[in-house]
Parts: C-alpha cells; structure tokens; sequence
C-alpha cells in the first residue's frame, strides 16, 4: 500500500483539540478535508504529520506552536481608546473586525477585552502560541 508524500493529493478526517481536551476544528461530520502534500495550504505540522501514513491508518499527533500558527507576540495586541470607537458601534468580546495597517496590508483582529477606558484587540491568530492535538485518518490518496 502508497505511503502518502510530498506532493500528493490526499483526503483526511481530523479532529483538532487544545490540552484542555476542547475541540476547536473537526471533519467528522462532514465532508474530509482534501488538500496536496507541500503545498502549504494547511499548517507545517499537519502536513508533516500525514507524510508516511497510509489510507484507512489513524494517528494522535501533538503540533509545537513553532509548526501551527507561531507564537503569540504581545506587540501584536493593542489597546484603542474609547474616544477612538465609533459612536453607536455595538462591540462585545470575541467579535472580529478587519483593519487596515499603515502598510496597508489588512488584520483580523480579534475583541480580548473591554472596559471603560477602551477597547483591547488582539492581531494574533486565536491559536497562536497553543499547543495543538490532532486525531488524524488518513482517507485515501488521491
């Protein structure tokens, strides 16, 4: 039987989880998750993971923040003054925005707080400096 590689096209099932044991990001009850082997469409860890595995195998595989979504950087949160919110904007925590930076390339930034003095944003990924665990099924090679 083919050992998936570099370059393949290959279906998987997974389930991503923290340490904690929560579930962040499943295919189990959907469609699997079809991507090519190299190409950097998912994270390095998980498509390192799936190099050497072969069709109907499973495995539990722990990914450093280094191979996810990289560490989380405090000078990519930042803290906007109440005076700077838009009157009448309806903002609650956990609610994403897209911003534009002086660049002007373009952030997600996430709500992480909210007080009387302002409004704190968080740019890193929501996963970023996390530890992550995969419950990985090989499907089949494409």
């Amino acid at each position: 039987m083919p050992e998936a590689k570099n370059g393949d096209t290959v279906k998987v099932h997974y389930t991503g989880k923290l340490e904690d044991g929560s579930v962040f990001d499943s295919s189990a009850s959907g469609e699997s998750l079809e991507f090519k082997i190299g190409m950097g469409q998912l994270i390095a860890g998980f498509e390192t993971a799936v190099i050497g595995m072969n069709p109907g195998e499973s495995k539990t595989v722990r990914i450093s923040p280094e191979e996810a979504y990289g560490p989380h950087y405090e000078e990519m949160i930042i803290h906007v003054d109440q005076k700077q919110v838009p009157p009448g904007m309806e903002i609650q925590l956990g609610d994403q925005f897209q911003l534009q930076q002086e660049s002007g390339q373009n952030v997600i930034v996430t709500v992480t707080e909210i007080s009387e003095a302002g409004v704190t944003l968080d740019a890193n990924h929501p996963l970023a400096g996390k530890e992550l665990i995969f419950d990985i099924e090989l499907v089949a090679i494409v």
